[in-house]
């Protein structure tokens, strides 16, 4: 049975995974990482096209020696990726055009990668909190925290909607996500959710929700009023990391398949990139030997990330917030370059926690020139404006007739630029139908920010999408088009600071007893 350790090196105890699911982050503020990465052969990785998702994502799990029985995580599997999902290869794999690939994450619930984690990190939640019980014979209750920028949220609200034992509250920055996200997390049904907007950006909500996971006195309160523990769903969880390398362990065996790749040559990974999860779910996949040569990091013009993996200091000191046209990319503290830097150290705890340190007191850090050495030999980066991010929708609608949404964009044009003789895997983490007004913008060469037309900006987000489905013969999932029908059902506005985020939570629970 594999443990955990944390990337602070504060912890004594040795948790396991169902530990780690529900306590989402590590006392201290440290994120929880395996203490043992397995290894999976080239032969045992291109064996995976034969079986259907679920079983590959179980068979990944099984190998990181998850404490869960065999027929738990094949339950949960084959509950997690299944109808739920509009394409049954889960994420598809699209050839573009020469040597760009594009995997599709957004065929489930919510039209987001997010769910690619989020139809299966609730039920390893429940799973874990029913182990709990039977070893304890208690049954413990949870408060689910999410910050989001966007997709976040609707998938998280989605997974855990009407779970026994668990309450969910989101948190979204107040005009910070597009319309169509914002109503996706304002009508989701469900007795045990809460949604707030908070004045600030999706820094803001994070740095407020980490603080409230370490507060005692807050935590306190939860436990003795009532009878709540703290959990997170954020990538923080390392339950959030594991399905991310599945899917990229999963594309490799597709790619082979398809004659896109040969066996055992390398591929190249170009992920848009705000919060790292998505792209460490790549570095992950790559150490339990899946054969990917760079990691490409792309950005939007909130380009911490790039500035970073190319000079070795994140810095955001005086470093101004950008509102882009790819809103889930709009981060300035990137959580899980914490787990990353703990991989590239040999996972020394003492220098994670003074980078993390001097990023809290000083806004900036800089590595050592080692650490520097070892990060530049397996990323590369670059970042997309937001002219160009809407300029790369509307060419490549042009020339392929493939419609892709903003952060897609911000992927394909990086990819362009940094193209090498591997074949590149795009990741597409949105339907386009979630940006819609946006989308429409670079149809229309309308330049980003302008307002749109009359007879086009009174239309709600929904109408705006059938008008550019129409016009691109293209298709709206169902979650997307129902939005204008289904009640707001939360309305709440508060301030981004922790307190305030404290006190929602304190009166939405005192009021819903």
């Amino acid at each position: 049975m594999n443990t955990y350790l944390d990337t602070r090196g504060l912890i004594s105890n040795s948790p396991t995974f169902t530990d780690v699911i529900v306590k989402g982050i590590a006392p201290g503020g440290g994120l929880y990482v395996p203490c043992h990465i397995p290894h999976f052969t080239i032969d045992g990785i291109v064996a995976f096209a034969e079986k259907p998702y679920a079983q590959r994502a179980a068979a990944i799990y099984r190998a990181f020696e998850v404490d869960l029985g065999d027929e738990d995580v094949d339950a949960i599997m084959a509950g997690s990726y299944a109808e739920n999902f509009d394409d049954p290869a889960i994420a598809p794999i699209r050839h573009i055009a020469e040597g760009m690939h594009v995997m599709e994450l957004w065929h489930g619930p919510t039209s987001a990668f997010k769910d690619m984690a989020l139809q299966c990190l609730p039920r390893c939640f429940s799973a874990a909190v029913e182990k709990q019980a039977s070893q304890t014979g208690m049954v413990k209750d949870y408060l689910v925290l999410v910050a989001t920028s966007g997709d976040t949220g609707k998938a998280a609200l989605a997974g855990f909607a009407d779970r026994a034992h668990t309450r969910i509250a989101v948190f979204y920055p107040d005009g910070g996500v597009s319309e169509i996200q914002r109503k996706q997390m304002l009508t989701q049904r469900g007795e045990n959710v809460q949604v707030f907007a908070a004045r600030g950006n999706f820094d803001d909500c994070q740095t407020s929700i980490k603080q409230a996971f370490n507060d005692e006195a807050f935590n306190t309160r939860l436990a003795d009023d009532e009878g709540l523990l703290l959990s997170s769903a954020n990538s923080i969880n390392w339950g959030r990391l594991m399905p991310q390398v599945v899917y990229y362990v999963s594309a490799y065996a597709e790619m082979v398949a398809s004659g896109a790749v040969a066996s055992g040559d390398p591929i190249d990974v170009c992920v848009p990139t705000g919060n790292f999860g998505n792209i460490l779910g790549a570095y992950y996949a790559r150490a339990v030997g899946t054969p990917i040569g760079r990691l490409i990091c792309a950005s939007n013009e909130n380009r911490v990330l790039t500035d970073f993996i190319d000079t070795g200091t994140y810095d955001i000191v005086d470093r101004p917030f950008v509102l882009t046209p790819s809103p889930s990319m709009d981060i300035l503290v990137s959580s899980n370059v914490e787990r990353q830097l703990f991989e590239l150290t040999g996972r020394d705890g003492e220098r994670i926690r003074s980078w993390m340190k001097a990023l809290h007191d000083d806004r900036r850090f800089q590595i050592d020139s080692e650490t520097f050495g070892k990060l530049q030999g397996l990323f590369s980066a670059d970042s997309v404006s937001n002219a160009e991010c809407l300029e790369t929708i509307r060419e490549v609608h042009d020339e392929y007739g493939y419609l892709i949404d903003p952060h897609t964009a911000v992927a394909w044009r990086v990819a362009e630029r940094q193209k090498s003789d591997n074949p590149v895997l795009i990741v597409s983490t949105a339907h386009w139908a979630k940006f819609g007004a946006d989308v429409y913008r670079a149809l229309h060469g309308i330049a980003p920010g302008q307002a749109l037309p009359d007879g086009i900006s009174q239309l709600s987000g929904a109408q705006l999408n059938e008008r550019v489905a129409h016009d691109t013969d293209s298709s709206i999932p169902l979650g997307l088009a129902e939005v204008d029908r289904l009640p707001l059902r939360f309305s709440g506005v508060v301030d981004g600071d922790v307190a305030s985020v404290e006190s929602a939570i304190t009166e939405w629970l005192s009021s819903s007893r």
